[in-house]
């Protein structure tokens, strides 16, 4: 399995590692086309442990905070296993080698993700839009005053994320297209810091590193995602466990749906927890969390109507070998 350059080390610390860890743990620091299967699933195992993967910030990490899950499911005898990982491509890489069992990332990777491994992922939900939740930062008193600026500017963001949609989107908007800019691949720190050293002209970045960026003396906002982008977030899971465990599927999404409550009522300790996971301040995490759509659902028609104009976009622009069909990877619940 190849290592991008791009990825800085991440270490899931956990004990014991049995095999299925293992590889957990090396997806996490890890992204290449080429996957190491095992040739076991979750559904076969006999201890039913659910396992799932989650970054530092959105809708999964809330989750785990909540403990809500593991309520749920515990009168069923499932266990929840929690994996972190660096971002949704890595993460979707884990799901497609059955490493975890259930993913959520944002727009783009699942759109990556069935192009390379098209029969082993699937979605069986989605969040409300966040449009203010993704943006593209330029230096205050830089050049790039408008969208159009951005033409023969070092644009950085993170390859196959949310905001790689984004961008399109923007550069399209502008008349543009990626060859009329400098893209530079780099994940969120290593962004922030080419930012901050004025080695960038933009950043096109997500929460809650987008609210972390703007409140830099130096970053203004270009440009959000609205009218560009609905920026939700899906959550997936291998097919495998989806078809031979749908009841579970169903009342996972049933959770995530009345997580909602369980945030407002605890903010103050969910706002402190994601600063300490992040290294970001409280004030910040306020910020994103107050731009995070917590209203979860069952896919449905306009969602995935979204989701395959995003698919067209990226195989127009060649980011995807072929065109595909979102449907095909759709869980009927």
């Amino acid at each position: 399995m190849s290592r991008s350059p791009n990825l800085p080390p991440h270490t899931l610390f956990t004990s014991k590692l049995r095999r299925r860890s293992f590889l957990t743990a090396a997806l996490a620091v890890t992204a290449g086309p080429t996957l190491v299967v095992p040739q076991h699933s979750l559904a076969q195992s006999a201890d039913k442990t659910l396992h799932i993967g989650y970054q530092r910030y959105g809708t999964l990490i809330i989750l785990k905070q909540s403990g809500l899950l593991e309520h749920a499911l515990s009168s069923a005898g499932w266990n929840v296993k929690w994996s972190e990982f660096i971002a949704g491509p890595q993460m979707l890489q884990g799901l497609a080698a059955n490493a975890i069992d259930i993913a959520e990332t944002g727009d783009a990777p699942p759109i990556f993700a069935q192009s390379n491994w098209p029969d082993r992922l699937v979605y069986i939900g989605h969040s409300g839009p966040a449009p203010l939740g993704e943006g593209i930062l330029v230096q205050k008193d830089g050049q790039v005053k408008t969208l159009a600026d951005l033409k023969g500017k070092k644009v950085a963001f993170n390859k196959g994320s949310n905001v790689h949609y984004l961008l399109l989107n923007a550069l399209s908007h502008a008349a543009l297209t990626p060859a009329d800019i400098h893209a530079v691949n780099l994940t969120p720190a290593a962004a922030r810091a080419a930012f901050e050293t004025g080695q960038i002209d933009a950043w096109a970045i997500w929460d809650p590193y987008l609210a972390a960026g703007e409140a830099l003396p130096s970053a203004r906002l270009l440009a959000n995602a609205e009218n560009l982008s609905p920026n939700r977030q899906f959550l997936l899971s291998t097919r495998t466990f989806a078809e031979q465990n749908p009841d579970t599927v169903r009342r996972i999404i049933t959770v995530l749906s009345g997580l909602k409550p369980w945030a407002t009522q605890n903010q103050n300790t969910l706002v402190h927890t994601l600063a300490a996971s992040t290294g970001l301040e409280a004030g910040v995490i306020q910020t994103a969390l107050s731009r995070l759509s917590l209203d979860i659902d069952f896919m449905d028609t306009q969602t995935q109507a979204e989701q395959q104009k995003a698919a067209d976009l990226l195989a127009q622009n060649a980011l995807i070998p072929h065109s595909l069909q979102v449907q095909d990877v759709i869980w009927k619940s």
